[in-house]
């Protein structure tokens, strides 16, 4: 089969290579500037995205359940879990402040979590600032909707533990 081309048709034809070219060479631009403002949204997402220290510093923490090792309830009123149950607030500044469910001061001081999200670490302090203890938590679960973490009544023995269940509450901070 023999084709007829005209110098018009050639022409219609280079033009539309011309077109494709150039809109090849803008949606390559146009990539590029999909791909910056890929970039710079995930980058904003991630900064965005809480960590660890911000989740736990996002609400009030209430203590509303414990589990042993073998995932079975444990009473708030048992002697291993009794001294975790209470209402916990952590603060943005890094410092904390614990009560009893009764609204009776427990505890305040100063607390981190690790950058990972793997360890919570408190620094109790008296009223005039004194060290009293520090103490480090294995954090279990840490989300907007639960706070777990992991207490070992003997630190050598790693086979016994309890997980301290703590949800969100609305409850007021107890005045000082």
């Amino acid at each position: 089969m023999k084709l007829k081309t005209s110098t018009k048709t050639v022409s219609i034809a280079a033009s539309a290579l011309i077109a494709l070219g150039v809109l090849a060479g803008c949606s390559a631009g146009a990539t590029g500037q999909t791909d910056a403002t890929a970039d710079s949204a995930a980058a904003s997402e991630e900064a965005s995205t809480p960590t660890s220290s911000d989740v736990l510093a996002s609400t009030p923490w209430e203590t509303t359940g414990a589990t042993d090792a073998s995932g079975a309830d444990v009473p708030l009123d048992d002697e291993n879990v009794s001294m975790f149950v209470g209402w916990a607030y952590f603060d943005d500044d890094g410092t904390f402040a614990m009560y009893n469910l009764d609204d009776t001061p427990k505890m305040q001081g100063d607390w981190t979590v690790t950058p990972d999200g793997a360890t919570r670490h408190i620094v109790a302090k008296d009223d005039a600032g004194e060290v009293l203890f520090e103490r480090d938590s294995d954090i279990v679960t840490l989300t907007e909707d639960e706070f777990t973490y992991r207490v070992f009544p003997d630190p050598e023995n790693t086979e016994v533990y309890f997980d301290i269940i703590h949800t969100p509450t609305e409850h007021e901070e107890p005045a000082a």
